[in-house]
């Protein structure tokens, strides 16, 4: 089989659930680092998006070193905070989770677009997918900092060669199937404690 730059991400995210269907803190977050090389190829448009995914998983990472057992599935790490009421906090957990699912969220998107859209430009599907995703719980910095971003995003051509052109598009297809419902179970989990509607600043 031939690895692209998905594979490592691809074979992690098996490893997520148990086999009753929790997630595991350590898979999960292995998995959305292994994105981050992707989130390279994009150079420096997505310089905000990668240092916000890196910086939310070395928060959630340094929670869990503490006590790999007791937060061995992702959840327990909300509940902790939820009990200590300490979820809402901008540095908490509970936040980390939240903006990492979302900026995974856009990532996911922008990926559909550009395998559902060919004719699309880069910055067409970045602002697409930022509509579709981030935009709505961004403030007006958040959002003006963004826009400029995607003023450097790559030729589209030029990023899908450089991720393995034709080639790449079975790993992207397989990434967003199995990714997807990932994303969507951490909402649900969220939203049943009330927490999958908190604002940026």
């Amino acid at each position: 089989m031939a690895t692209s730059v998905f594979t490592p991400a691809l074979e992690e995210i098996k490893l997520v659930k148990t086999g009753e269907g929790e997630m595991l803190t350590r898979p999960f977050l292995d998995s959305c680092k292994h994105i981050l090389p992707v989130i390279d190829k994009f150079g420096a448009a997505m310089t905000l998006v990668k240092s916000d995914i890196g910086g939310n998983i070395t928060r959630l990472e340094n929670k869990y070193n503490t006590d790999p057992e007791k937060f061995k599935f992702l959840y327990n790490m909300v509940q902790g905070e939820i009990e200590t009421k300490t979820a809402k906090g901008s540095s908490s957990c509970t936040n980390g989770l939240l903006w990492l699912t979302r900026a995974m969220d856009f990532l996911v998107e922008l990926f559909r677009d550009l395998l559902e859209h060919p004719d699309w430009s880069m910055g067409q599907a970045c602002t697409d997918s930022y509509g579709k995703t981030l935009k709505k719980w961004h403030g007006w910095l958040a959002s003006s900092s963004f826009s400029v971003a995607m003023k450097l995003a790559p030729d589209r051509n030029k990023f899908m060669e450089v991720l393995g052109g034709d080639a790449v598009k079975a790993d992207i297809e397989q990434f967003l199937t199995t990714f997807t419902p990932l994303l969507q179970q951490n909402h649900k989990f969220l939203a049943s404690v009330g927490l999958d509607d908190l604002k940026a600043s």
